[in-house]
């Protein structure tokens, strides 16, 4: 297996998840620190516009969102299992439901006033404006706090009651849904401590995290981001499975195309359509410094046009 080269930044709650399952796997990787904010010119370099952190590079292979990264982990080391047979549909919905919603009220609850001043505390002057324009443009959505606050107590309560029967939400070992779910918890409490004590009503979430915390994050590697895009001007992007082409859109393969997140992050990436199957999108692009690369999507969250 060619390494596995995860770009990322400690904070990134998203990056935490992939980590933690990167642990779960038992998996070596190398590690290259992105920056939290634009402009970030070597990670455009592989993705061609995709910005959102973190992403996984297998040679000149990108794969972004991380419902992709870790379908690409559990192709590559099936075990320990990520998706149970028995639990494939609901893990799945869940996981989707936990990026979206429970992550979405957990970062406007932790970042309110008093959580923001907490996070950038000991930083440069002007990180806690750049970050909050950063994510101003790429489309947050804003949530009162008061709102995002209730809401909050009342995920936890539902996940409460979740592992109060096993020790983890669907049995007694992690799948997906449990990585989906943990990663913006984790940020409360590790991140934002002083927000955490929303936490502290729900103490079978509190056992549950520790049981989550208690897994590895894998072997890492420090990995520097020139040195990365080196690896893929040096590589060439693996063949393509044999899976039949979906056509929902009347794009044909070949077509110059963009595929833009659906929901925050509105940087589209351009390249050739040269894969559409049941479950993503595959653009062949080529960039002056990465060389020949295949930039890799799910369908779910991304929206396919053709190019201007």
């Amino acid at each position: 297996m060619t390494e596995l080269i995860l770009h990322h930044y400690p904070a990134s709650p998203f990056a935490h998840k992939v980590r933690c399952v990167l642990g779960f796997k038992q998996l070596a990787w190398k590690s290259v620190i992105v920056p939290s904010v634009m402009p970030k010119p070597d990670v455009v370099a592989l993705t061609g516009g995709y910005r959102r952190t973190p992403f996984l590079q297998i040679g000149a292979d990108i794969y972004c969102d991380t419902a992709l990264i870790c379908d690409v982990l559990e192709h590559l080391q099936p075990e320990p299992v990520l998706y149970p047979p028995h639990l494939k549909g609901v893990s799945r919905v869940f996981a989707q439901w936990a990026d979206m919603v429970l992550f979405g009220a957990a970062m406007a609850y932790c970042l309110q006033p008093r959580g923001a001043q907490a996070l950038f505390a000991g930083l440069p002057d002007g990180a806690a404006e750049a970050f909050r324009n950063d994510r101003r443009a790429m489309g947050t959505a804003r949530t009162h706090p008061a709102d995002a606050t209730a809401a909050y107590r009342s995920y936890l309560r539902r996940i409460a009651n979740m592992v109060e029967e096993h020790d983890f939400l669907f049995g007694a070992e992690p799948c997906v849904a449990d990585f989906a779910a943990y990663h913006p918890l984790w940020f409360t409490r590790e991140c934002v401590p002083v927000m955490a004590d929303i936490l502290s009503a729900t103490p079978a979430v509190l056992e549950w995290m520790d049981r989550m915390a208690a897994q590895s994050q894998g072997r890492a590697e420090k990995f520097s981001a020139q040195d990365a895009v080196t690896v893929a001007a040096g590589a060439l992007p693996q063949p393509l499975p044999a899976e039949a082409f979906q056509d929902e859109h009347g794009i044909p393969l070949g077509s110059r195309v963009t595929i833009t997140a659906e929901s925050f992050g509105p940087e589209p990436t351009e390249g050739t359509l040269i894969a559409a199957t049941r479950t993503r999108y595959t653009l062949a692009r080529t960039d002056p410094r990465a060389g020949d690369v295949h930039v890799h999507f799910p369908r779910v969250g991304y929206v396919l046009r053709r190019a201007a």
